[in-house]
């Protein structure tokens, strides 16, 4: 019986529990770190569309999953992951840290939004290295960074379209899309796509370019199974990476060689749509983002 129909009562602990395990995997404070806060001052207006689609707890974490397995498509992508992260034991980590900066490029204070940036590329400058072939590959290259900010801002926008906005005009995603490129060239992407008709067609330009290997499988067998911050928590992560699996094109499925369980689709996606709307509700008025 979906969470609605149930009694108040019978619902309201099984919402606290759940808000509880989403906390348990975003948790700002157990980390130092201060909770981001929405501010009047932010690079975007309130209400603005990236606002709407960035806000959602459900969908960022579906979509940041699914653009990090399409970001590792990429042999430049994949090198800069595999030579110069930490992700064979903090993939939730890392995760986070791209919520985290999404969260404040997008809603605190202009000042501390341009200071994330520029963190972001005093790090880019500092990851080079050669991809097996023996080709030089330079996280600061504009056409890498474009596949970066493609590759999340599409899935960004379509697990919020799946799970949060069905109905969204085309006119609104083309507003989102303008929007992130402003966060996509003060980091120093080119191209950057201001509308969903570019940002497709520039997939398909960089398609030719994406292959995988075993490197590729082994990172995402780790992004898939990694270890949940808490039992209470690993019935919801599993249910982010399924609907994360889901979102990816066919094409990216195969190139993964992930398994495609068709029969379970259904069940996917009205699990992870009912924690969605839970979580939605469950954060009304709560003025800090996702």
């Amino acid at each position: 019986m979906p969470m609605a129909l149930l009694p108040a009562s019978a619902t309201r602990p099984l919402q606290r529990a759940l808000v509880g395990r989403v906390r348990a995997i975003f948790n700002d404070r157990a980390r130092g770190e201060q909770p981001v806060t929405r501010s009047a001052d932010a690079l975007f207006p309130e209400g603005s569309v990236i606002w709407r689609v960035h806000g959602d707890v459900t969908t960022m974490m579906v979509g940041g999953i699914a653009a990090l397995l399409l970001q590792m498509l990429h042999p430049g992508a994949l090198a800069g992951i595999w030579d110069h992260s930490t992700f064979r034991d903090d993939m939730l980590g890392r995760l986070r840290r791209t919520a985290r900066f999404i969260a404040i490029t997008t809603y605190a204070r202009q000042a501390d939004a341009l200071a994330a940036i520029e963190r972001v590329r005093d790090v880019h400058d500092h990851v080079t290295g050669r991809l097996p072939d023996g080709t030089l590959y330079h996280a600061s290259d504009p056409q890498l960074l474009a596949w970066v900010h493609v590759t999340e801002a599409l899935c960004f926008l379509d697990a919020w379209i799946r799970y949060g906005e069905p109905g969204m005009s085309r006119a609104d995603q083309d507003i989102y899309f303008a929007q992130f490129a402003t966060i996509a060239r003060r980091l120093g992407a080119d191209p950057v796509p201001e509308t969903r008709a570019q940002a497709e067609a520039l997939i398909d330009h960089m398609r030719p370019q994406l292959a995988a290997d075993a490197r590729t499988h082994e990172v995402a067998r780790i992004v898939l199974h990694q270890k949940s911050p808490s039992a209470a928590a690993a019935p919801i992560q599993a249910m982010t990476m399924e609907a994360a699996i889901d979102l990816l094109p066919k094409w990216a499925q195969a190139m993964h060689a992930l398994p495609r369980r068709h029969w379970r689709i259904p069940a996917i996606r009205f699990s992870t749509a009912l924690v969605a709307g839970t979580l939605r509700w469950a954060f009304a008025g709560d003025r800090r983002p996702a």
